[in-house]
Formats: structure tokens, C-alpha cells, sequence
């Protein structure tokens, strides 16, 4: 694949769709956005001016990306994910907040780390970093950082577990982790990689 597939019926205003990525019907990618190569932008999907989207990245249908949110290579975004930019929101147009949207100041970022899954309808509150491979159920309200390699849920979402690269569940077995279907074995390693460990 040469060049990145665009939907006749989808408004795309950047020209940084990167090599193999897909963008379909009805997605609104604004100017100044960056997505990477071997994407799946879904219908209906509207991404802000000044985002960035790594490689890999599914977004599905009925998403909104807003200005100040990064989403990291081989991330999957399900269904209808609200993001969220501004911790304190008012209308600009409303005379007593117009000073304060004179600048970037209010943008209050959030960080999707690489290989990150958030399940259909969880919604992010801005300002949070989503940890390496975490997994975010259908759903749940992120109200605050999730770790790498974490099971969260929930309204608000709490740690509920621990899953591998992969997705799935593990089991804690004092100070490893076990696959229940496999059998493998794996250590997360200064809180931050979740390895397999050799027999």
C-alpha cells in the first residue's frame, strides 16, 4: 500500500495522513492534525487542529479528538470515546470568559500512551496520562493517571487488575503475574514493562 486511503465522503484538511492509514465516510480531520502510518480512522470520527496520532492507531466511529490530546502508536480507541480539553469550561463567547481563552492557557493535555486500549463510551477527563498498554473498560470515567499494564473500570474507574501486551488478563501470584489460559509467566519491571519471563 503506497498512500493512505481517504473517502470521497470524508473532510480531510491536512496533508500528514501517513503511508497505509485508512480515513472513512464522514471523519473530519482538521489542518495541522498528524496521523501516522497503517491508521484506521473510522466514520463519523472528527479530529482537531494540532492533534497528533501516532502509527498503528484504531480510532472508531463516533470518536472526538480534541486539541491538546496524544495518542501514541498501535493505541485502539472504541467506539463513541469522549475526550475531554478543559478542566474549567465556559463558553468563549460569554463576555466574563473571554479573557481567558485569549491564549492556550485552559488547554489542559492528555497523554494515550503507546499500545493503550479504551473501550466503547469511557470517557477521559483532560490533564491524564494513559500508561503504556493499559486497558480502559466500555464505559468508565477516567478521572485520574492510569499506570502501564493496568485493568481500570468503573465510574470513576479504579485498578482492577493487570493485563500483558496482548490485552490479557493476568493473575497475580505474589510477586509475578500468570496467564491462566497459557501459563506464562511475567514481571513488571520498575512499574513500567510488563515482560514474559523464559522458562
Amino acid at each position: 500500500m503506497s498512500e493512505a486511503y481517504l473517502h470521497p465522503m470524508a473532510l480531510v484538511e491536512t496533508e500528514n495522513i501517513g503511508v497505509g492509514t485508512y480515513v472513512w465516510a464522514f471523519a473530519h480531520i482538521m489542518k495541522d492534525v498528524t496521523i501516522g502510518n497503517n491508521c484506521n480512522i473510522g466514520d463519523h470520527v472528527f479530529i482537531e487542529s494540532n492533534v497528533r496520532v501516532g502509527n498503528g492507531v484504531t480510532i472508531k466511529n463516533g470518536v472526538s479528538v480534541w486539541e491538546g490530546v496524544q495518542i501514541d502508536d498501535f493505541s485502539f480507541i472504541g467506539p463513541n470515546v469522549a475526550f475531554t480539553n478543559d478542566r474549567f469550561p465556559r463558553s468563549p463567547r460569554l463576555d466574563d470568559a473571554k479573557s481567558r481563552y485569549g491564549g492556550k492557557s485552559w488547554l489542559s493535555p492528555t497523554i494515550v500512551s503507546e499500545g493503550v486500549s479504551i473501550g466503547a463510551n469511557a470517557t477521559i477527563l483532560c490533564g491524564l496520562t494513559l500508561g503504556k498498554y493499559c486497558v480502559v473498560g466500555a464505559g468508565s470515567v477516567v478521572t485520574r493517571d492510569v499506570p502501564p499494564y493496568r485493568l481500570v473500570y468503573g465510574c470513576p474507574a479504579r485498578m482492577n487488575g493487570y493485563v500483558n501486551k496482548r490485552g490479557e488478563v493476568l493473575k497475580q501470584v505474589g510477586d509475578h503475574f500468570v496467564q491462566p489460559v497459557s501459563g506464562k509467566h511475567y514481571l513488571l519491571y520498575n512499574d513500567a514493562e510488563m515482560r514474559e519471563l523464559t522458562p
